[in-house]
């Protein structure tokens, strides 16, 4: 006698296996949902400022106030997705004083591991490009100029 949680709710016919005895059907992961874990993988990295580059994330901005997007999660990531595999393009911002290759790498690895773990795809390739270096406002050499002559420098 059925309870009072399944009284006429119609019971789903269960899903034919597959040919290795596993429930059938198709899963679909959108590159929505890939850049998504890729870029938080890679906001994680020490010596990451941001994603994207100054013009993108602009842009970025602007969309997501005109249309309510939400594209500023993903900026600066592009995936390819296959029915198994991946391919991830991340352009970053890194912070000065960390070595841009330690953070190309770290990145790499992180991006690997997030996609490969969480989503389950194949990553195939991480591609990094450090657009720019994060200078903070103490180190920028524009905002200190030399009083001409005197060899003295002078905060602007």
């Amino acid at each position: 006698m059925p309870g009072p949680d399944t009284a006429g709710a119609p019971v789903p016919p269960p899903s034919a296996p597959g040919p290795d005895g596993e429930p059938g059907g198709r899963t679909s992961i959108a590159e929505q949902a890939v850049a998504k874990v890729a870029a938080i993988a890679a906001r994680a990295v020490p010596g990451v400022f941001t994603l994207g580059t100054g013009a993108g994330r602009t842009l970025g901005a602007v969309r997501d106030a005109v249309a309510g997007s939400d594209s500023s999660a993903t900026a600066g990531v592009n995936v390819e997705v296959g029915e198994t595999e991946a391919a991830v393009d991340i352009t970053l911002v890194a912070d000065y004083g960390v070595p841009l290759t330690g953070i190309a790498d770290a990145v790499r690895a992180a991006v690997y591991t997030a996609v490969e773990d969480l989503v389950g795809l194949n990553v195939v390739e991480v591609n990094v490009s450090i657009a720019d270096v994060h200078v903070p406002d103490a180190l920028d050499t524009r905002a200190v100029k030399r009083q001409p002559g005197t060899g003295q420098d002078q905060h602007a």
